[in-house]
């Protein structure tokens, strides 16, 4: 308990509230165990009820029961307390893997879809991710701008204070500067934590058609000057029998180590080819998509403490029905994050609470094992240890609901219950 002066000096405190800390000091732990009294002390989603939250200069520095700072309240003015009158708090939602900035439109493809054409139909005919890469190439900054703004700000109206932006559908140096760039801008503009990561090893350009290994020498060249830049904090790859092979990706991460930059992967998505061991091997935050995982990569992804990030909404919108391997993945507890991967082609979407849901009904995720992957272990897959958690010392980046439990978030869809968000301690007006 913290002393008298302490209790009476935080800039803003939040009472009455309920909350869903996320943190290994208020109980939190999911882990799946063959011993069944091994978590019995674990308190479901970290969940603090008739709590309270202390805040100074944009941390948490407080935590604790209602009861421990009613007799210090008169000492704060009115517009420094906010009273949530039982309504829940939970760490500010993180959208761990998205490609959100990027040029055009692809719903004519999915119109051809449902008519019968196949990828390769569409792909033959310009269409595909070379359609994205010749309206992402074509668009102003400007433009480009005012397009991806309006998918973020969809994502932070459900919740959403920390994103992850990728590169990737430029494949040139310039417009992969350009998306990076943009990516900065809407950060800038919204206050809103922006990862920014480097995905030229997304695909093959047209012009490099038959020549992926100059291609990705080029990859390996541009990463340095973006780096320089300050427009690069972590570095990605699509590992896939359509993509780029290990040792392709193995050349680009050699170069992300030679920088300091973390690194993480698109792995097993379609196939089996070894990714996860890779970014395993290079102790990546993430791993992504995983479809094909093999236990064995399961096992080294747990030793590298690599996260596995899981995306419903492309496996939603392709019709897979090759599941994600969730039990082997808790049985060797690698933490597990959920995305909305938003992308025009394979997950259009910007709603992360339909992510939530759809990891519970198509994947048999729990309620709270999907709200802790977006929140504490979504912060794991972007290396951002002081976000995700109601715990002191982290970032003040809170999210305030209108629901009676945790399990609504990803119960109800279609029903936005977000009341605020709180951002580096300041709330935001409910958009």
């Amino acid at each position: 308990m913290l002393d008298e002066s302490a209790m009476t000096s935080f800039d803003h405190v939040i009472i009455n509230a309920n909350i869903a800390t996320f943190s290994a000091q208020h109980g939190f732990g999911i882990e799946i165990s063959d011993d069944e009294n091994k978590h019995a002390d674990s308190i479901p989603y970290g969940q603090l009820e008739k709590a309270a939250i202390g805040i100074k200069d944009g941390k948490i520095a407080w935590v604790g029961k209602q009861n421990q700072i009613t007799a210090h309240l008169p000492k704060y003015q009115a517009s420094q307390i906010t009273d949530v009158d039982g309504k829940w708090i939970t760490p500010g939602l993180i959208d761990c893997h998205t490609h959100i900035v990027y040029g055009g439109n692809r719903s004519n493809e999915f119109e051809a879809r449902l008519q019968g054409a196949s990828y390769q139909d569409i792909a033959a005919q310009g269409g595909g991710i070379v359609a994205t890469v010749t309206a992402t190439r074509a668009a102003s900054i400007e433009s480009l701008f005012a397009q991806s703004e309006k998918r973020l700000l969809a994502l932070m109206k459900e919740g959403v204070t920390s994103i992850e932006i990728k590169s990737g559908y430029g494949l040139d140096l310039d417009t992969e500067r350009k998306m990076l760039t943009v990516a900065r801008q809407l950060g800038e503009k919204y206050d809103i934590h922006v990862s920014t990561t480097y995905l030229a090893a997304h695909a093959l350009p047209t012009e490099y058609k038959d020549h992926a290994d100059d291609y990705i020498e080029q990859v390996c060249e541009w990463l340095p000057i973006l780096h320089a830049e300050g427009l690069v904090d972590a570095v990605d790859g699509f590992c896939e029998n359509i993509a780029f092979s290990t040792e392709q990706i193995r050349r680009v991460f050699e170069v992300a180590r030679s920088l300091n930059l973390p690194v993480k992967l698109h792995s097993e998505q379609l196939s089996d080819i070894g990714g996860s061991a890779l970014v395993a091997e290079y102790k990546g935050l993430s791993s992504d998509h995983l479809e094909h995982l093999s236990e064995e990569d399961i096992k080294k992804m747990a030793a590298s403490n690599t996260v596995a990030v899981i995306l419903p909404g492309a496996f939603y919108t392709l019709r897979d029905i090759k599941l994600p391997p969730i039990e082997a993945l808790r049985k060797h507890q690698v933490p597990m994050a959920i995305s909305t991967d938003c992308n025009p082609g394979t997950s259009p979407l910007t709603s992360l609470l339909l992510m939530m849901n759809m990891g519970c009904t198509l994947f048999y995720l729990t309620p709270e094992e999907v709200l802790a992957g977006s929140t504490v272990y979504a912060a794991q897959a972007l290396g951002l240890p002081n976000k995700g958690k109601v715990e002191v010392g982290c970032d003040a980046d809170l999210a305030l609901w209108d629901i009676a439990r945790p399990a609504d978030l990803a119960y109800q869809m279609g029903l936005n219950p977000i009341q605020g968000i709180m951002i580096q301690g300041k709330w935001r007006e409910t958009m």
